[in-house]
């Protein structure tokens, strides 16, 4: 093993400069697809990430002389969209005092608010040395280069302890998941909640029967072109719906699927095998989870929105054993549906002494009353008293 002094840092700002087989040989096993090589360049090479995007990859590399060591995904922002880690406040107010916030260092998987590791190492190399590496190679790196800030959204917890010894802070956040007890249909898992949302969920699935709704679920694997143009039909729509852009395209999704086709699954409501709503699963059967991406409709039926992205994937998760369903970030409603809040962690540096000190006072009540928000969360569980939370 090499002394930490041979170790130099180097930029990639593009990860077709960087074969998959020697990126995705640095992923743990639990890292699941949202890092792999297939997933981030896919991004990069159908222009959702560069260009005009205010995404610019700047991945970090730390390696010994020329063998690669670790990594860690990284991009420079213009703004603060796609993150799910809130931050619009403390750019107005770094800017209200003639600074400039904007590019700042973010290390996340982009759109894609998931928990999973943002350090990565070789097997083969001291995963504690390259973890202190990356961390102090981030903190010289805004430095070095005048930035504001640099962020590491939902990393390992594992990975927390190398950011807080450069002095980053760490911030708070809840998402909701569902957690599969052993069920062995939906109606078992519905005997495990409150009768209230038993009722509450029968009587919103009933709503969808009636208008003659059925779903075709289709494995990543044998989905077709047709599939993926309606999906992104959806997609589109939704982002249409709340006056904004989508953030993925429709050559990304068809890459995508062509890449990594075993993690991909579309759910498909039809009426009268006419396709009117689509949802996507992403599938990790190494860490047995499933994430609920998108969901579009080109029509409004009241509660589809439910049963597509939620009911029909819990139904999917207990018919394939899956242990862990990931609904994504906010939305207390998921909490009539099953799922439980799970609190997460982000890193994030300043590299102005007195902002960060305003930022650390800022964190330390948004902690207190995120706690807070959490115990009253408990206080209404889905789920009958008797069952054991997860």
């Amino acid at each position: 093993m090499a002394d930490s002094e041979q170790y130099h840092l180097e930029i990639l700002d593009s990860l077709s400069d960087i074969s998959a087989e020697e990126w995705n040989a640095l992923l743990p096993s639990d890292a699941g697809p949202f890092l792999k090589h297939e997933f981030l360049s896919t991004l990069e090479e159908t222009g959702c990430i560069g260009g005009n995007t205010g995404w610019q990859a700047a991945h970090l590399l730390v390696k010994d002389q020329n063998v690669l060591l670790g990594a860690m995904p990284l991009y420079l922002k213009q703004h603060s969209y796609g993150e799910f880690v809130f931050d619009w406040s403390w750019a107005q107010a770094y800017e209200q005092q003639g600074m400039q916030y904007f590019p700042k260092a973010l290390s996340a998987i982009p759109f894609t608010p998931v928990q999973g590791s943002r350090i990565l190492s070789a097997a083969s190399s001291d995963a504690d040395l390259v973890q202190g590496k990356i961390a102090e190679g981030l903190k010289t790196l805004v430095v070095q280069n005048n930035l504001s800030s640099a962020h590491v959204l939902f990393p390992h917890a594992r990975e927390l302890e190398s950011f807080k010894k450069q002095g980053f802070m760490l911030r708070d956040s809840v998402q909701f998941h569902w957690h599969n007890q052993d069920f062995q249909s939906f109606e078992h898992f519905l005997s495990f909640l409150t009768m209230k949302r038993r009722k509450n969920i029968r009587r919103e699935r009933e709503k969808v029967a009636k208008e003659h709704i059925s779903f075709r679920h289709v494995p990543g694997n044998t989905s077709t072109d047709q599939d993926w143009e309606f999906f992104y039909r959806c997609y589109e729509n939704t982002y249409r719906d709340h006056h904004s852009n989508p953030y993925l395209n429709e050559a990304f999704l068809k890459l995508w699927v062509k890449r990594l086709p075993d993690n991909l699954h579309l759910i498909i409501a039809q009426r009268e095998e006419m396709p009117i709503a689509a949802s996507l699963l992403v599938v990790d059967p190494i860490t047995s989870k499933v994430y609920g991406r998108y969901w579009g409709a080109i029509e409004h039926v009241p509660c589809l929105h439910f049963e597509t992205a939620y009911y029909q994937a819990i139904e999917y998760c207990i018919s394939h054993q899956i242990q862990t369903f990931e609904g994504g970030a906010q939305g207390e409603h998921k909490m009539a549906r099953g799922f439980l809040p799970t609190t997460i962690q982000s890193a994030h540096y300043i590299a102005d002494p007195q902002f960060s000190k305003a930022v650390k006072h800022f964190l330390d009540r948004e902690h207190q009353g995120i706690g807070a928000y959490v115990d009253e969360l408990a206080e209404h569980s889905p789920l009958k008293s008797t069952t054991v939370q997860l």
